[in-house]
């Protein structure tokens, strides 16, 4: 090229039309030109030489590695749990008295309790108009007073009647007279006597008293009303016991007996404790569960369990030993539960599990990895199978059995 450059400048210099300094500033910028493509060549080569070093000595990494994350591996450990049953239920009055009038046709004059209050046995709750009742009960006395005012006399004439008898001195048809009226007079005293306890009883009724001693549950009693037979004015709590009818499955039904310890918790947090009184017999054909009736003391109810409300409570069925791991080192995927599990070379596999119950932050493993299996403590999330993952071992805790 330079020599094509030199001939095509001889051929420019030998022209006789250029001046002599024309000529000269021709040549100058020819060979100018042919340096800095001289230079730009050099250049162009050393570098191409230096990336094709670099890229020579550049590291090999494996073909499809993804990045490594940094995991603590744990193995699952061996804990003494108590073997618990959930269920949940409604929290009822374990009998529930219905108090009613029990006469007709008066008028209710005072109510005397509400809703709550504490009652004991035989204390009066509502009184009813009772001037009709007493009316009738002094008639009833009075007639009972002359009814043995005619037995009196009846009895004074059979006895003469019978010491005239074996006489003769009167006859036949008048004794059997006088001991007839003496019959008589004794049974319309009975008579009078029953309807004045009748009486006594209608008048008893007009004060409304509780049967047994309880908590008062509902109230219909107004003053002013009219009471009917059976018409109901309150209702009790009996004993102001309490009793948590928990539903369980038919598969667990078997499981328990009478005696079994339940703990509740209530809506406000509080932990009750009650013992099961009762197993139902029977299942419900719809729901495939069964009635645990489970007794709850007085004391510990107080007002952290009400009559009427929803509770969730468990069963102990006793005590076993069971493998467990943190919460955080099971993945809940698509409705199962998974762990991943790190093989020699770090890289995770996702697995299965079976888990069963929780306490604290732990979680049985049923069944799905063996006691030795090392897996990843927590940020499963971030993982998918066959990650690559670097390894750092979890600080020693001893185990804890509840």
């Amino acid at each position: 090229m330079l020599q094509d450059k030199h001939q095509g400048l001889t051929m420019t210099l030998s022209t006789p039309l250029l001046s002599p300094g024309i000529k000269r500033l021709v040549l100058v910028s020819v060979l100018v030109l042919g340096a800095a493509a001289i230079w730009t060549m050099t250049q162009d080569s050393k570098d191409s030489g230096e990336q094709k070093s670099i890229i020579a000595d550049a590291p090999k990494t494996t073909v499809g590695a993804k990045t490594a994350l940094t995991v603590m591996a744990i193995t699952p450990q061996f804990v003494e749990w108590p073997r618990m049953l959930e269920a949940n239920g409604n929290i009822t009055a374990w009998q529930e008295a219905i108090i009613s009038a029990e006469i007709s046709n008066l008028r209710l004059i005072e109510v005397r309790v509400n809703v709550g209050d504490r009652v004991q046995k035989g204390q009066v709750l509502a009184r009813i108009s009772n001037d009709t009742v007493d009316a009738a009960l002094s008639e009833s006395r009075a007639s009972v007073a002359e009814a043995e005012a005619m037995l009196a006399e009846a009895r004074a004439n059979g006895d003469r009647a019978r010491q005239y008898q074996a006489t003769g001195f009167l006859s036949a048809q008048h004794i059997n007279q006088y001991l007839t009226a003496e019959k008589t007079a004794l049974a319309r005293l009975n008579a009078a006597r029953a309807r004045m306890q009748a009486d006594q009883l209608r008048l008893a009724q007009t004060a409304v008293r509780a049967p047994d001693d309880g908590v008062i549950s509902a109230r219909t009693a107004t003053v002013g009303s009219m009471t009917q037979p059976g018409q109901e004015l309150f209702r009790l709590i009996r004993g102001s016991r309490l009793e948590w009818r928990a539903e369980v499955s038919a598969a667990d039904l078997g499981r328990l007996k009478p005696g079994v310890t339940a703990t509740l918790t209530a809506p406000n947090g509080a932990r009750v404790q009650g013992r099961v009184r009762m197993v139902a017999p029977t299942v419900d054909p719809q729901t495939l569960n069964g009635l645990v009736y489970v007794d709850l003391p007085v004391a510990e109810t107080g007002d952290a369990l009400r009559a009427g409300t929803f509770a969730r409570g468990e069963f102990e069925l006793g005590r076993a030993r069971t493998m467990s791991l943190p919460q955080s080192a099971v993945l809940l995927r698509d409705g199962f539960s998974y762990v991943f599990r790190l093989d020699d070379q770090n890289t995770v596999a996702q697995t299965k599990v079976a888990v069963g119950q929780r306490m604290g932050n732990q979680i049985e493993i049923v069944s799905g990895i063996a006691a030795d299996t090392r897996v990843v403590a927590s940020g499963a999330g971030f993982l998918a199978d066959g990650d690559l993952v670097r390894v750092v071992d979890a600080p020693a805790t001893a185990s804890q059995n509840p």
